[in-house]
């Protein structure tokens, strides 16, 4: 029984392993092509799903690739044999019919795949990989014909902004069940790409349209590591007389921006504990500290949970406590993750 009063996780993303075998450009892990030796063991794994099992959050199994780690079905079976809900995220290139069968076997209950271009050439050229565009829709065409939800994951940046419309269609084509986008965030290799964010001006203006695409969707539609969503969800449905409920904005209405801290945090294969992926302030490590102690206990965290430390425009936001700012890229940019958005056209009405 949870004791305090800190709300649980709702959505932990383990990074299994950090081999890959692409090398995606944008990739937040830097991933490489082996595993690296101190990686979580398979007993340390189960023991850490184990500490899950008492604030029942979605499990996403995430990589680098994490089909390359050998016992990612004995890890998602003994979790949603825990009654965990265990989703996927995967580049999708390594999916065959028996791969598919062993993760529905599993308990696997969604898989993402990546796209990052409607075109083949964008995604190759994003993936570091001929043929990963390919790769990616066969495994789609498996997991339809096998019966796993699958979503598309994309993260946009300047050399695929024309086609994110494409990839709207494109996942609504391939029958997808939701389509994520992911504003670069210049962590990883991404830091290699920074001059490749989108400016703020085009943030606003594909958020906006992101927007008129969710009203009547045939499919579910999130925007992560864009905080800016929320304000402007908001904005755009007072302008229109509308109020936000889970049945006029979906899941959407129920959740808010950055959730780093406070409803999110990423696992490393080494077991240390993130805000997110993006973030790289450690709140602790699995191995040396039990999950819940760094959860409830850690500074970085409770940092993150209290609006009223954020500093800036950030700070005096009257939608900081629907969008909060994106703390990695406050971090990014001036070493504070509580500094303001540095991303973020915005002006508040009180600064």
């Amino acid at each position: 029984m949870i004791e305090t009063k800190i709300k649980s996780p709702r959505l932990v993303a383990w990074e299994l392993t950090n081999a890959c075998n692409l090398a995606c450009i944008h990739c937040r892990a830097s991933a490489i092509k082996d595993p690296a030796p101190d990686e979580l063991s398979t007993a340390q794994a189960k023991h850490f799903v184990d500490e899950l099992v008492e604030y029942k959050p979605i499990i996403i199994l995430t990589g680098g690739e994490p089909l390359l780690r050998a016992d990612v079905y004995d890890i998602a079976r003994y979790a949603s044999g825990h009654g965990l809900r265990v989703v996927l995220a995967t580049n999708g290139t390594l999916l065959t019919p028996e791969i598919a069968r062993k993760l529905k076997d599993a308990g696997i209950q969604r898989v993402s795949i990546s796209i990052d271009g409607a075109k083949e050439e964008t995604h190759d050229t994003f993936r570091g990989e001929p043929g990963a565009f390919n790769g990616a829709m066969r495994g789609i065409d498996i997991l339809e014909k096998e019966g796993i939800s699958f979503q598309i994951n994309t993260t946009i940046t300047k050399r695929n902004l024309t086609e994110i419309p494409g990839i709207y269609d494109l996942a609504l084509e391939l029958g997808a069940s939701a389509l994520h986008i992911f504003l670069l965030v210049p962590t990883g290799r991404g830091e290699e790409i920074e001059s490749e964010e989108i400016p703020p001006q085009e943030y606003e203006r594909v958020l906006n349209w992101f927007y008129d695409k969710s009203k009547g969707s045939r499919i579910q539609l999130k925007a992560t590591c864009a905080p800016h969503y929320f304000r402007i969800m908001r904005q755009r449905a007072k302008a229109e007389g509308i109020k936000i409920t889970r049945e006029t904005h979906g899941l959407e209405a129920m959740t808010k921006g950055c959730l780093g801290g406070s409803g999110f945090c990423f696992v490393s294969s080494r077991g240390d504990v993130y805000p997110c992926g993006y973030l790289p302030a450690l709140a602790g490590n699995i191995r040396q500290r039990p999950f819940r102690m760094i959860w409830e206990k850690s500074k970085v965290f409770n940092d993150l949970r209290n609006p009223a430390m954020l500093k800036g425009k950030c700070g005096a936001c009257e939608y900081r406590m629907v969008c909060g700012g994106c703390r990695a890229r406050a971090y990014a940019a001036t070493g504070d993750y509580l500094d303001e958005e540095p991303y973020c056209v915005y002006v508040p009405v009180r600064a």
